[in-house]
């Protein structure tokens, strides 16, 4: 009998879980620090959203990158290695802000770099992920992954308010810096696992097969296709929040509860998902794109904080069956051996988000942030559904059946040998 942390069972997979917690712990701080400072120095919503474009334009074009990187380099060294990238520049920004001497220009490339870092991080890890677990319980992991995710994101954002209040901008970069280290050290105690994919095409013409797959997978394209509206349209409003929550008159504290609310009702629905695990994933992906799209149109409008968030977590519940779900059907609509590509495709249609935070940056100096929030999300919900009248493969994905996924149940063998560390540079 299943249960909602079987995959937490199996050897090497809670130290990964609690990495990649730690690890969303801190990027999500990062979310909600960055859009802070840009909303304190110059209370434009353009700036503030030009703090977001920094943080997740790396996925646009670097997911196709990374996908690739994955398939062909040792993932685990990937991982590794984008932290000794992301822990400097928080580190040197905390310190700028604590010494008084921070500008607003100093927060974007630290939010791009940390942005790349994610990018390398989402690919490497999952694929790992999948390596450890096996088809069998990946859908397990992944949504215990993404509930891990949804409550690091509230935690992230409430932890960056209360620090910001308490402590300061820099303290509270600080802290998301050695989070960081914490799960850069959880990380290396996992040893190096055999690659089910061993046949990874190189060079350039791997990048181009990687895009190739647009064309020739319909059910890969219209699961992106979903991905992508979903990003533009609804997850572009997110460094908005703390503007629309500004009409309220609250403190940062209660900003950062308001950003809370969506990790919360995402963790909500990621472990509905990670509990039931339902067969129709595609029908739950799609249905729970629209149940964002509804509950965002109550939150942007309500003139009230508690209803305001209210409808915010719901919208959150509905993102949390969209992302649960999201990459373990990017990975099953391929062959084994482009699993890494096809995230590194997920990644480039999660990567047109800062394009629409550009666009519903522009429209909020306009008409406001409320209204702007409330355009985008219904223009989405409406083209999405234009596009699902022609390409609506992702709708009846399902999850294969137990015996067909305990056949594919190959799991390489991990070792037995010594647990590496970070010192240790033969393991790295």
């Amino acid at each position: 009998m299943t249960t909602t942390f079987d995959a937490l069972k199996v050897r090497h997979f809670p130290l990964i879980f609690a990495s990649g917690w730690t690890w969303s712990l801190s990027r999500w701080g990062v979310a909600f620090l960055g859009p802070f400072i840009a909303n304190d120095l110059t209370g434009s919503a353009r700036m503030v959203q030009l703090a977001g474009v920094a943080l997740w334009s790396p996925l646009l074009l670097g997911g196709v990158v990374g996908g690739w990187v994955s398939d062909r380099f040792d993932r685990r060294r990937i991982v590794i290695g984008q932290f000794f990238v992301t822990i400097p520049g928080l580190a040197i920004l905390g310190w700028v802000e604590i010494s008084g001497r921070l500008q607003l220009w100093m927060i974007y490339p630290v939010l791009f770099v940390t942005g790349v870092g994610w990018v390398f991080d989402m690919v490497g890890r999952r694929v790992i992920i999948y390596d450890v677990v096996g088809p069998e319980k990946i859908d397990n992991a992944l949504a215990l992954e993404s509930s891990g995710t949804a409550i690091a994101l509230a935690f992230g954002a409430l932890a960056g308010g209360s620090l910001i209040q308490a402590a300061g901008v820099g303290w509270a970069l600080v802290v998301m810096g050695a989070l960081q280290i914490i799960s850069l050290t959880t990380f290396s105690m996992v040893p190096s696992i055999t690659q089910r994919n061993q046949s990874a095409a190189a060079g350039v013409s791997a990048l181009i097969e990687g895009v190739k797959m647009l064309r020739t997978e319909k059910s890969l394209l219209s699961i992106l296709g979903v991905t992508a509206f979903v990003n533009f349209f609804f997850f572009s409003s997110s460094p908005l929040l703390q503007v629309v929550g500004g009409k309220f008159g609250v403190g940062p504290a209660l900003l950062g509860l308001l950003a809370a609310m969506l990790g919360i009702g995402m963790f909500v629905g990621s472990l509905g998902v990670a509990r039931y695990k339902p067969r129709r994933r595609g029908l739950i992906y799609v249905v729970g794109s629209y149940v964002a799209f509804t509950f965002m149109v109550g939150f942007a409008l309500l003139p009230w904080y508690l209803p305001s968030a209210m409808f915010l977590a719901f919208a959150a519940v509905g993102m949390g069956f969209f992302g649960s779900t999201q990459a373990i059907l990017v990975m099953d609509a391929v062959s084994e051996e482009r699993r890494g590509r096809a995230l590194g495709l997920l990644s480039s249609a999660i990567g047109v988000l800062p394009l629409g935070m550009l666009v519903v940056g522009e429209i909020a100096e306009v008409v406001g942030a409320s209204a702007a929030v409330a355009i985008s999300v219904l223009s989405g919900a409406v083209l999405m559904t234009l596009f699902l009248r022609v390409r609506p493969e992702s709708i009846y994905q399902r999850q294969q059946s137990e015996e067909a996924v305990t056949s594919l149940d190959r799991r390489p063998e991990l070792p037995e040998s010594r647990t590496p560390t970070i010192f240790d540079l033969k393991a790295f």
